[in-house]
């Protein structure tokens, strides 16, 4: 078995649809869930050293580590719910979240991690929702879905507008009306004609 079998073992949960589709590539799909795991841990950690701040009464830092702390639980559970095998509840939650687009997830996760940045901007807060917003990030960029062939967009960029005329694609399109001729070499302000 090769490291990479070993590791997508690990990541895949059992009896899994597959959400994100086929398009998407392997690394992609168990990268995600990875980012996910680590961001999560990071998340716990750092929300607890923001906890600890209460030690110096900063009450706004002791509700953004209790929050952070919160969102990083959320996302292990819809990650790893191997971690919480002692739930019975886990596993139907989790595959309710997968049943969802990719869109959801990345708006859950980019949602649960600025609370904490806003309430006690710094080093732990920042890095530790950074990371939950990192993998919101990816899975929207995921759920944008692949790139198009040169060829498609160069298709739909010449496609036809209003049925009857083909678009204009040289340098004279009218996308900017005071642009200079490609020609025009003279110093701005100075008369090249003379």
């Amino acid at each position: 078995m090769s490291f990479a079998e070993k590791i997508t073992g690990l990541l895949a949960r059992p009896n899994q649809q597959d959400p994100i589709g086929p398009e998407q590539p392997w690394y992609l799909k168990y990268g995600s869930r990875l980012l996910g795991i680590v961001a999560a841990f990071f998340a716990i950690l750092f929300g607890l050293w923001n906890v600890f701040s209460i030690l110096t009464l900063s009450v706004s830092c002791l509700v953004a580590g209790i929050i952070q702390m919160v969102a990083g639980f959320v996302v292990m559970l819809l990650e790893a719910p191997c971690c919480f095998v002692c739930f019975e509840q886990v596993n139907m939650i989790a595959d309710k979240v997968d049943s969802k687009p990719l869109y959801f997830r990345a708006g859950l996760y980019i949602a649960m991690a600025i609370p904490p940045i806003i309430l006690c901007f710094g080093l732990a807060s920042l890095f530790g929702s950074g990371l939950i917003m990192g993998t919101g990030v990816v899975y929207g960029m995921m759920a944008l879905g692949k790139k198009a062939s040169s060829e498609d967009m160069r298709a739909a960029a010449q496609q036809t507008f209003g049925g009857t005329t083909p678009a204009q694609t040289n340098d004279r399109a009218g996308i900017v009306n005071n642009a200079q001729p490609f020609s025009f070499t003279g110093a701005v302000g100075t008369d090249s004609n003379v």
